[in-house]
């Protein structure tokens, strides 16, 4: 039976930085009571060492010194609970490509006949490639989105790739499955990983779960999987460094726990396994140790303040400014889906952190124009500010030196005298209007609501922030802030996730969430909490287009660690050695790439002047176009047709393998001439998890088959979408190892639509069914032919039918139309469109002016004729329905200042705005917008309303209409000026609306109106109004055509 520890039990937090390493003992039995040391019995700040083992020694040791000193009656041997630590050493050995700390790694996949083209690593830099991925292989195995199989693993295949990896030395093995995250029957991964010890040598080989790392998203899983698998020998010998360390300061079977990115902690033996969890956690253990200074005094001050309070914190340094708002259930807002470090693409969380040119060290200029004479950043002198600033006897005017002008109260930096006479009057008036204004422009802009909530100032620059900022409901400055990092490390705290799919057709989404819940609490308790701590904090529910009764559930819990469990206590007898652990791959340092020879990416393009190469009016694709085009597509989806993030890399594998793409005008194919066309259909959720194989190429293999003899084969292929990931795929059917035919520059729509009888052949009506004979594959080996149908509607009910029996994704092939008929019924130069929305994005982000990326795609767009911005803002709510297979939903967005003012208004206007409200001043305004899959329409939210969440809202009016379908409603996000799909909508997220009219395909009978605009939505009580004329894009083929030299 295990003995009851001490009643004083003290927590060690240590954060390892670049610079220094900071260290606090923690009283958590004080850390409520009343006074000013808020629990904190001992802290320091010292430098880093090369060997982070000796500098957490160093700093452990002197705060025992100041405990023996100041609290003598304890021993700290035997008060002593946990050490926690937070590191950068982790991801710094990615950052750095350090090949002494990194291993080379093997990847076997179980995805069956899926991912062929697009392989591992695939999208990271070729250095990074080089240097981790010895060997990858494709082998049986998978599972569907249902759960069932694709296929059984096949023992024979890994035991034979096996024997490959064992002839190349390499000693680390990632095993990712497709769906492996919701795969608790099969266990391939697992099933996979006994065979590989087997062969390789049980504990030879470290063999790496992907499911363990991350969730879906299967390229971004296996990301993280390498990664951390390259550092599992440096994490293994550095975490045993600092039990060795703990150790000989005398703490025997004290815990070491390792702090992760979103403010919880891992067990050392945990961290060992999964050190990429701990890549993000310097700012997390920031915002938390901040937060819990500043709770602590709070609670004393205003006994009736709630339990649970969002709270920003801005971390003010010597060049940067640091902003991240910690939620109410504690634990910092993460990013959207998709992070990345060094170049690769991931799905773990991160916290969410926006930065700014504004430290302490920021410059200070003078500039002379006629309203403004001050600008400040974003320039620093950093860490030389001690000699540099005017302050210590330099000559660069900064924000510390102009600080201390303004305060005469402060007097403990520097020599204030002598900064007299650096500003006049006036000129200090506006240096503290204009500090005070990019704070709160920050803060503003990270605000979730409108509402004010506390700003809590930390870092060594915040002496240069207003005690008062707008947007705040209180400005505090904490004592001990300079150690906020290693108190957010004493006090984190344990958690568990659970990401899973479930089938609502025996059980309601309510039952199934309560039984997750329950798991996720076990799994906290599991990893260390204590029974009575643990809470569900974070709950979200995502319904799957096109798959039958199937939501994605996504729970996480929390608690205090449990400090009287034995069996997590350090063993010290088990403790591994360290010496050995990096010894040197065998292998050579260039990767086999299982026998397939990669060519080199496209070396860098300046895309402020590159031209595409177009000859004897053919466009010859090159990656650059490629990334251009797939930005405009997904600008182009309207919220829908999924990322074409996927479908991108694996055109650019052929583009790297060799293959050609040519894209022809509309007006140059014969009227004689076949278009063919082919998409993918399915889920968005699946396709990010079962990448393409070879479907889209086996339906129209089997098309074929089916035609009768006198229909001729395509002689060009066209897009059916421009919207989204088929945007891409006419170009990817008709490259040279596939098809090996032109791609029409256009499609049937101009844009995405959620159903196939809505596309332009449909409207124009010359015959029906226009889309049968049709054929679907989905790529495992199961093929559907409809020779005939009585409608093109009754196509798609079939074909939608059918999805959820061949894996919720196929390939399609529709049957070709004359050259004729496809120029009567085309939206012409689309991707030429796409191509120019594209280039704008990247022009906008190699100049650094996204803040006119908006105006720039309207430009694109034919100007304000044809194109407008609708909204500025942020989303502060979101909700989703599944209805027969198609998600549908209302996403709100509140009206927000999104411009990057250096400047306010003059200081003798006191700092405020004087511009009268107009169009492009969206602040305190609502717009909502519907979606079904794509976004239906922008639509003003009275100022009446009270926006609430009910299913008796009054109908929408039309005079509160800004754009509707058929027009095109696109968000885009206004950090990265790229597209956002209505799955990731989420709260918080800065998003800028743009309005496009429609092609005059649609908009020029009613039948293209009835198909395409407000009724085919639902939307009867609302008339399609059009928001400016349709301007035909400028086709990139004419524009910049060259006859062949």
């Amino acid at each position: 039976m295990t003995s009851h520890p001490p009643t004083r039990r003290l927590r060690i937090g240590v954060d390892v930085g670049g610079t220094n390493t900071d260290g606090v003992i923690l009283d958590p039995s004080l850390c409520a009571s009343s006074g000013p040391s808020k629990g904190i019995l001992a802290h320091i700040k010292t430098a880093t060492t090369p060997n982070p083992s000796d500098g957490i020694m160093t700093a452990i040791t002197t705060m025992f010194t100041t405990l023996q000193t100041t609290h003598p009656d304890i021993r700290p041997q035997e008060a002593i609970a946990s050490v926690t630590i937070g590191t950068t050493h982790f991801v710094n050995a990615v950052v750095e490509r350090d090949l002494s700390r990194l291993s080379r790694v093997a990847v076997l996949r179980l995805s069956g006949p899926f991912s062929k083209h697009v392989p591992p690593c695939v999208d990271w830099p070729e250095d990074m490639r080089s240097l981790i991925l010895g060997y990858h292989a494709r082998v049986k195995g998978g599972l569907e989105v249902d759960g069932s199989l694709i296929s059984d693993i096949n023992e024979a295949e890994i035991v034979q790739h096996c024997a490959e990896i064992k002839k190349l030395g390499i000693k680390t093995v990632v095993v990712n499955g497709v769906f492996s995250p919701i795969d608790t029957v099969e266990r391939q991964e697992e099933r996979a990983a006994e065979i590989v010890r087997r062969e390789l040598g049980e504990g030879e080989v470290d063999v790496v779960f992907s499911k363990e790392v991350a969730n879906l998203g299967f390229l971004e899983r296996e990301n993280a999987a390498i990664l951390n698998a390259s550092i599992l020998r440096f994490a293994r010998r550095t975490i045993g460094e600092f039990r060795q360390a703990v150790k000989r300061l005398g703490l025997k079977g004290v815990p070491v726990f390792i702090t992760q990115n979103d403010g919880t902690i891992l067990s050392g033996e945990a961290a060992t396994k999964l050190p990429i969890k701990t890549f993000s956690s310097g700012p997390t253990n920031s915002m938390r140790g901040a937060a819990f200074l500043v709770q602590q005094q709070e609670n004393e001050q205003d006994k009736n303040m709630k339990e649970a309070e969002a709270m920003m914190v801005v971390d003010i340094g010597g060049t940067t400014t640091d902003v991240g708002l910690l939620l109410p259930n504690g634990f910092p807002r993460q990013q959207a889906a998709y992070s990345e470090l060094a170049g690769v693409r991931m799905n773990f969380s991160c916290p969410d952190i926006r930065s700014i040119g504004l430290g302490g060290g920021s410059i200070v200029r003078k500039n002379g124009t006629e309203n403004v004479t001050i600008t400040v950043g974003p320039d620093s002198v950093g860490y030389k500010i001690n000699k540099e600033a005017i302050l210590f006897g330099g000559s660069t005017l900064t924000t510390t030196d102009c600080t201390v002008l303004a305060n005469p109260n402060i007097t403990n930096i520097g020599d204030a005298s002598l900064v007299k006479g650096a500003l006049t009057h006036e000129e200090t008036q506006q240096f503290k209007a204009i500090v005070k204004s990019k704070i709160e422009k920050i803060i503003d802009n990270m605000k979730t609501s409108p509402d004010d909530l506390p700003v809590l100032l930390v870092g060594g620059g915040a002496i240069i922030a207003p005690d008062e900022l707008q947007g705040a409901s209180k400005v505090l400055k904490p004592r001990w802030s300079e150690v906020a990092n290693a108190i957010g490390a004493a006090i984190a705290r344990v958690s568990a996730v659970v990401d899973t799919i479930k089938s609502t057709e025996t059980k309601t989404e309510k039952q199934f969430l309560e039984e997750i819940k329950r798991e996720a609490i076990d799994r906290t308790v599991a990893a260390g909490a204590s029974v009575e701590s643990v809470e569900v904090v974070e709950i979200e529910t995502l319904p799957l287009q096109y798959v039958e009764n199937k939501t994605r559930f996504i729970v996480r819990a929390a608690g205090d660690f449990d400090f009287t469990r034995s069996d997590l206590s350090s063993d010290d007898d088990q403790e591994e050695a360290v010496s050995s652990e990096l010894d040197e791959d065998s292998s050579p340092s260039s990767p086999a790439i299982n026998g397939t020879k990669q060519s080199e990416a496209q070396p860098g393009v300046d895309v402020l002047t590159y031209t595409p190469t177009v000859r004897n009016r053919v466009w010859h694709i090159s990656e650059t176009d490629l990334l251009f085009i797939s930005t405009g597509c997904y600008i182009l989806g309207t919220g829908g047709g999924g990322s074409p993030y996927s479908s991108m890399i694996l055109l650019r594998q052929l583009l790297r393998s060799g293959a050609s793409v040519t894209v022809v005008s509309p007006s140059d194919v014969p009227d004689t001439a076949a278009v063919g066309c082919g998409c993918g259909a399915g889920s968005p959720t699946v396709s990010i998890e079962k990448l393409q194989g070879d479907e889209m190429m086996q339906a129209q293999e089997e098309l074929y088959k089916a035609m009768p003899s006198d229909r001729n084969k395509a002689t060009h292929m066209i897009a059916l979408e421009i919207g989204g990931g088929n945007g891409l795929q006419g170009m990817t059917l008709g490259a040279s190892s596939n098809m090996n035919v032109p791609c029409v520059d256009g499609d049937w729509m101009g844009r995405a639509y959620p159903t196939k009888w809505q596309t332009t052949p449909v409207v124009f009506n010359e015959r029906s069914p226009i889309w049968s004979p049709i054929a679907v594959a989905d790529g495992n080996g199961n093929v559907l032919v409809m020779p005939k149908a009585a409608s093109d509607a009754a196509v798609e009910k079939i074909i939608r039918a059918a999805l959820s029996q061949m894996g919720s994704q196929v390939g399609a092939a529709d049957p070709p139309v004359t050259g004729a008929e496809m120029k009567r019924w085309v939206v012409e130069n689309t991707l030429s469109q796409a191509w120019r929305l594209g280039r704008a994005v990247a022009r906008a982000k190699a100049l650094n002016r996204l803040d006119q990326v908006a105006e720039t795609i309207v430009e694109e767009c034919g100007g304000k004729e044809g194109a407008k911005v609708l909204f500025k803002g942020k989303i502060v709510g979101v909700r989703r329905t599944l209805r027969m297979g198609h998600v549908y939903g209302e996403c709100i967005i509140e009206g927000t200042d999104l411009t990057d003012d250096t400047f306010p208004a003059p200081a003798a206007n006191g700092g405020k705005k004087t511009a009268k409200r107009g169009e492009d001043d969206f602040t305190g305004r609502r717009i909502k917008i519907p979606f079904k899959n794509e976004n239906i329409a922008a639509i003003r939210i009275p100022d009446d309303s009270s926006g609430e969440d009910n299913d008796e809202q009054e109908l929408e009016k039309q005079d509160d209409v800004l754009a509707i379908v058929p027009d095109l409603v696109a968000v885009i996000d206004a950090r990265s000026g790229e597209a956002v799909g209505t799955p990731e909508y989420r709260y918080g997220l800065l998003v800028i609306v743009l309005g496009i009219a429609a092609s005059d395909k649609w908009t020029g009978s009613q039948r293209g109106i009835d198909l395409g605009g407000p009724k085919a939505f639902g939307f009867d009580h609302l008339k399609y109004e059009p928001l400016g004329n349709f301007v035909k894009p400028v086709s990139v083929i004419d524009e910049f055509d060259r006859p062949s030299e």
